[in-house]
């Protein structure tokens, strides 16, 4: 049996990054995320329950999603961990979205489709290795427990966010633009799994849920609003739905025309701002 379980998954988890074929942005046969970084949670963190409230009923605590996943079984809240990690993207990717203006780059594309699977392909893995060893272990984002629901305070909202996951692990807090500033910055993609296994918890180094983000810090930059090409940013925060009606009626075409993907992608806003690649 392994004896210092944060270790053991935090090392299972990053070798699987560093040396998996499937790390792949296959065109370019290049990488497609670097060194990831990974923050563990309580399941009994009181920060779930206060999800559920703020972003409605709808949101599944980390003990619905496990128990809904092994029906029959009761875990309790305390014996329950939650996993988080965070993948950066590469340098090279961010160089050339750095230039763009309007819309997306095909590096920075492919991270939604070849980037995308292979996060999934590591919650399988890494589930995959936990139940292997005995603990049962759910990653919401490959489960069919997983949905979108009408937020009354935020409109479209799934009931188990990847960000608000990793906030809840201390790997950082959310921006302007909703996305998160974590220590390698905020172009980066998120994942989780939930584990009937007790791990410690990474403490939070933040007591408040925007104190990365410069505007809110001292009210400066605003780069993320300058870069915005939907105007769907402002110093009131993330219009989602000038976000995605720009995603849909412009970038997805440009990127079925141009690179041959069918998808609603932008991210301007992630690159070429102070907290692209650290916390400003």
């Amino acid at each position: 049996m392994v004896q210092d379980l944060n270790t053991w998954i935090s090392q299972s988890l990053i070798s699987f990054v560093e040396n998996s074929s499937d790390n792949t942005l296959a065109r370019f046969h290049e990488r497609a995320w670097d060194r990831p970084l990974i923050g563990f949670s309580r399941g009994d963190d009181d920060l779930y329950a206060f999800y559920k409230k703020d972003i409605g009923s709808f949101y599944l605590s980390p003990k619905e999603f496990l128990e809904g996943t092994y029906p029959g079984r009761v875990f309790p809240a305390a014996e329950i961990s939650v996993i988080s990690w965070v993948l950066p993207h590469t340098e090279r990717a961010k160089e050339e979205q750095r230039k763009e203006k309007l819309l997306p780059t095909e590096r920075a594309a492919l991270s939604r489709t070849d980037g995308e699977s292979f996060n999934l392909k590591i919650a399988e893995y890494m589930v995959s290795l936990l139940e292997k060893e005995g603990y049962a272990a759910v990653s919401p984002m490959l489960s069919p427990l997983w949905q979108i629901h009408m937020s009354e305070k935020y409109a479209n909202a799934s009931n188990w966010s990847e960000r608000h996951t990793a906030y809840a692990c201390g790997l950082g807090t959310f921006s302007l633009t909703d996305t998160l500033i974590t220590p390698v910055g905020k172009a980066v993609r998120c994942g989780s799994l939930i584990a009937a296994i007790q791990l410690k918890p990474t403490e939070r180094k933040y007591t408040k849920y925007n104190e990365y983000c410069l505007y809110y810090k001292d009210g400066s930059c605003l780069q993320c609003v300058n870069r915005c090409p939907a105007n769907a940013i402002s110093e009131k925060g993330h219009n989602k739905e000038k976000c995605m009606d720009y995603q849909t009626k412009v970038t997805n075409r440009h990127c079925r025309e141009a690179y041959g993907l069918d998808m609603r992608y932008c991210g301007i806003c992630q690159f070429g701002v102070p907290c692209e690649s650290k916390i400003p």
